[in-house]
């Protein structure tokens, strides 16, 4: 079955996601209906207060919310040790890569509406990209690397931009010749909108063919111009529109220039100020740029909505965001085994994880033994600053940690799971 014919069948609802029931020991897919054990959770508390005693972090907010009431919610430490003002559910956090995960439901929401198509050529909207090369590698006897350009062997797709298989790729990681060429290029000098953005990347070559690898870069980004040119509005205008707004996610934007604002926006420990993702984005200044796959801020009072209708399948509060059939689309893996995406050391979303359209989705246990924790199917994405969502539809559950810590990210990640799943009992 070709692609065209998968996302047909996706789109009529008669393909389901492809995954045979797994039943591994410990905390990995535990069967529906499981509760949590409040004395469990206390590990959860009994771990966020060392980070804080012991200066790994400054503070942290995290939410477990399960049939759609919290089960675990506290707050640890302070939005900034300047300050030293607590952290509250009104704190502003930098979500960095999670800002994808917002971009990615609202482009749902256009193709729902029928304005966007998965099948799309990126060309059609932007036609500089029509001219794009792959940059191929040649390593000559003496070690010497240089970089062929070759014409593409099809046109990058919207669907390519969703499930990151463009081509387009970041600078600040690894050290490819054409990852190079990217931190050379001087991506994010002076002031620039995502029109200028989508050009500036459009000179450059991509890291592969269309569709060849799950390649992590500015897909987000070049998909957030498409949609400012199909709804005729800036990204934040057409995000307020469609779900910030509708959801009641006040807070969440992509500047914090406000004084009130200001003061309520959380750092990271200076010796932790670092983003690593080869720029920095100053969120407490207004630019031109709204940056689709790095630039947003949120709070856990907005954030926790939006996890929620994700929880709920596309609802909230009786409003329709995505219908079923869209949000199956959403959340399918469309980088499995018949995709013809191959994955590299770079694959983030992970062993045991495929890609649906803007979040890493669950499709078996993976090679570790034991497993990982988790559930078939569940839903998932994090950003560099810190901030993590799982979602768990088989347990109805989610949960959400806001932090600003780039270097301790992945250890409190890892360990927050691992607590979530050990408190969950049937």
């Amino acid at each position: 079955m070709n692609s065209r014919q998968i996302l047909r069948a996706l789109a009529t609802g008669a393909l389901l996601l492809a995954a045979a029931p797994v039943h591994a020991e410990g905390t990995f897919d535990i069967p529906a209906g499981a509760h949590f054990n409040k004395d469990k959770l206390a590990k959860i508390t009994e771990f966020f207060k060392n980070e804080v005693a012991t200066g790994k972090i400054a503070g942290a907010n995290v939410l477990i919310q399960q049939r759609g009431k919290p089960v675990y919610h506290e707050t640890f430490g302070v939005q900034d040790v300047v300050s030293k003002a607590p952290i509250t559910d009104k704190t502003i956090f930098r979500l960095s890569s999670l800002t994808k995960a917002i971009t990615s439901v609202v482009a749902m929401q256009l193709i729902q509406d029928g304005k966007i198509k998965l099948d799309d050529p990126v060309s059609k909207y932007i036609p500089s990209f029509a001219n794009m090369k792959v940059g191929v590698e040649k390593k000559a006897e003496d070690g010497t690397r240089t970089l062929e350009l070759v014409p593409l062997t099809r046109p990058i797709t919207v669907l390519d931009l969703m499930r990151h298989t463009s081509g387009i790729t970041y600078g600040f990681y690894g050290d490819s010749l054409v990852r190079k060429a990217y931190k050379e290029a001087n991506l994010y000098a002076g002031e620039f909108d995502l029109a200028e953005f989508a050009e500036r990347i459009a000179k450059l070559p991509l890291h592969n063919q269309p569709g060849a690898l799950w390649q992590y870069g500015h897909s987000t980004d070049i998909l957030a111009r498409i949609m400012e040119i199909v709804s005729g509005k800036s990204l934040l205008e057409i995000e307020r529109e469609k779900l910030l707004d509708p959801l009641g996610m006040a807070d969440t934007n992509f500047f914090v220039t406000q004084p009130e604002r200001l003061q309520r926006l959380a750092q990271p420990l200076p010796n932790d100020s670092d983003f690593r993702v080869g720029r920095l984005y100053r969120t407490e200044v207004r630019q031109k740029w709204e940056s689709a796959s790095g630039g947003m801020v949120s709070t856990m009072s907005d954030f926790s909505k939006f996890a929620q209708m994700l929880t709920n399948g596309g609802t909230f509060e009786g409003k329709t965001y995505l219908t079923p059939q869209t949000f199956e689309l959403m959340t399918s893996d469309h980088a499995g085994k018949d995709s013809g995406v191959a994955r590299d050391h770079y694959y983030f979303p992970g062993d045991g994880f495929g890609m649906g359209l803007g979040l890493a989705v669950r499709t078996d246990p993976g090679n570790a033994k034991p497993p990982p924790p988790g559930s078939l199917g569940e839903l998932k994405w994090d950003g560099a600053s810190g901030c993590y969502m799982v979602v768990d539809r088989k347990q109805d559950m989610f949960f959400v940690v806001l932090e600003q810590t780039p270097t301790e990210r992945q250890r409190v990640q890892r360990t927050l799971k691992q607590l979530v799943y050990e408190a969950l009992e049937n």
